[in-house]
Formats: C-alpha cells, sequence, structure tokens
C-alpha cells in the first residue's frame, strides 16, 4: 500500500460512516451532536471526504471538523483545493448543469478558506484502513482506483470487485455518488453511507450516516436518516455567488437534475431510498 494511507488499527464500539459535508455547518452540528449523545469518539467518527461543497459555510465547516477531532480522507474537493485548481474535479460533462453550478460554488468556497483550513484538508491522507470486528475495512471517496468515480448500487459487482481485489479487503467504505447504499457479494460488502450536506433525491429534507457495530460477535452495519436546521443551511446559501438550484434541494429532497445517475437510481427520484 502506498503512504497515503492511514492504518488506524483496531476500531472497538460504534464507529459512525459519513460523506459529503459540502460546507453545510448546521448538518455537522447536528451529526456531532448524534455522535456525542451516543457516546461515539471522535476518532471512530469518519467521513468519506468532500468536507467543503455546495453550501454556504465552507470556513466554519473546516474549523468544526478540526475542532471535533473527526477523521476524513481527501475528496475531490479537497484535492482540487489543495492543488488551487480551477473547479472542483468532480468528473462533470463539460457544459452540463452541475459543471455550470461548480463554476459558482467552487470559487466561492476557494475565497472563504483560510490558510488554516487549506493547510487541514492538504493533510488529509488518501485513504484509511482499519480492523472491525475481525473484518479489514478501507476507505475510498470514489473508488480506489479514481477519487471521482461515480459507484452506485447498480454498478455492476464486476466494477466493485476490481477494487476488493486490488485491495484484498473486506469491506470497502465510499462516498461521492451522494446516495447511501450496500451491495454484498461473495463475502465482500460495499457499504456508501450517504452524504450530510444534500438530500439523497428522496423527496426529504433528511440527510444520512451510517454506523458500524458489533452484533453477536459479528461485523454489523445500519444506515440511519439525520434531520438538522436545513432552513438555516438553505438561509445561508442566499446570495448571488451559489446556486440557488441546491439551495433548493436542502428544503424540498429533490435534486436539481440526475444527469450523473444511472437510469436505476434516476427513476427513484422522489421515492425514497431502497436499501
Amino acid at each position: 500500500m502506498d503512504k497515503a494511507v492511514v492504518d488506524l488499527g483496531s476500531l472497538s464500539g460504534k464507529v459512525l460512516l459519513f460523506g459529503g459535508v459540502y460546507s453545510n455547518l448546521q448538518a455537522l452540528e447536528k451529526l456531532k451532536s448524534i455522535a456525542e449523545k451516543q457516546g461515539i469518539p471522535p476518532e471512530n467518527c469518519i467521513c468519506t471526504g468532500d468536507i467543503v461543497g455546495y453550501c454556504g459555510q465552507p470556513e466554519e465547516v473546516v474549523q468544526l471538523f478540526k475542532i471535533w477531532g473527526a477523521r476524513s480522507i481527501l475528496g475531490n474537493v479537497e484535492i482540487q483545493l489543495r492543488d488551487g485548481a480551477e473547479d472542483c474535479g468532480c468528473d462533470f460533462r463539460k457544459g452540463s448543469r452541475c459543471d455550470g453550478f461548480s463554476q459558482m460554488w467552487f470559487p466561492y468556497a476557494q475565497s472563504k478558506l483560510s490558510k488554516s483550513s487549506l493547510d487541514f484538508i492538504s493533510e488529509l491522507p488518501d485513504h484509511l484502513v482499519f480492523r472491525f470486528a475481525e473484518k479489514e475495512v478501507f476507505v475510498v471517496h470514489g473508488d480506489y482506483f479514481n477519487v471521482s468515480e461515480f459507484i452506485y448500487k447498480s454498478t455492476p459487482w464486476e466494477k466493485k470487485k476490481e477494487n476488493f481485489d486490488a485491495l484484498q479487503t473486506d469491506v470497502i467504505i465510499a462516498g461521492h455518488c451522494g446516495l447511501p447504499f450496500n451491495h454484498e457479494h461473495d463475502d465482500k460488502l460495499w457499504i456508501n453511507p450517504g452524504v450530510i450536506g444534500m438530500p439523497a433525491n428522496d423527496g426529504q429534507p433528511h440527510v444520512w450516516y451510517a454506523l458500524l457495530e458489533e452484533q453477536n460477535g459479528s461485523f454489523g452495519f445500519t444506515h440511519h436518516t439525520m434531520q438538522y436546521n436545513h432552513k438555516l443551511a438553505n438561509a445561508h446559501m442566499q446570495n448571488e455567488f451559489l446556486p440557488q438550484e441546491y439551495a433548493r434541494t436542502l428544503i424540498t429532497g429533490i435534486w436539481d437534475n440526475t444527469e450523473i445517475l444511472p437510469p436505476y437510481e434516476s427513476g427513484l427520484q422522489g421515492f425514497g431510498i431502497q436499501l
């Protein structure tokens, strides 16, 4: 494994998994309070990347993340910010609506982040690995080969299997696509906990995270929804530098478009999440 992989050793108790904070301070505050109420220590709280993103408080989010002490890997947004790039590196099709929106929120985030925040995200690892309930767990953003790869529930297992073969791991925790799911095959398990910074296109303003727990001595996981002050998050997006379509999504739970989604996931828009 390359030096960009940080080994967390063996974890016990509950492990909180989440992704895509997307500069949504209100969602991060709520998730932190959930972790604290459940007695989950910060070192057992793991983010799949994209701490910064579409919403209105990038600097406040990074500073709170630092104070909390949760762990994260680099998402494509962090890599682009670290490298002083001109776009978010999400791999959106040129000229698409998502590409157009990123030309608004990415420069906004760049303009707001302090040197200490940029230093913090620059030091995040590419991957995390840990052991839990006798399973090897590997954390990626898109997939192991491409930080911006969109992997969904409907993505063929063969594509996921390439990652397991390369990593020789039992469980992969991934982010990037914005939708929670799990996919188990041949004793291998792919989990996407979803993101907390934007709804999951299910017609509800709630957002998603996941928990790992040892159940009767074996590896167990559960998906959870989280209500938070989405109206305040929406209010923080009411300026001309941020896409108002994303601000509306915080309220409606419906994405502005489904251009990045495969047909199966696109067809589920507004119908809830099928886990």
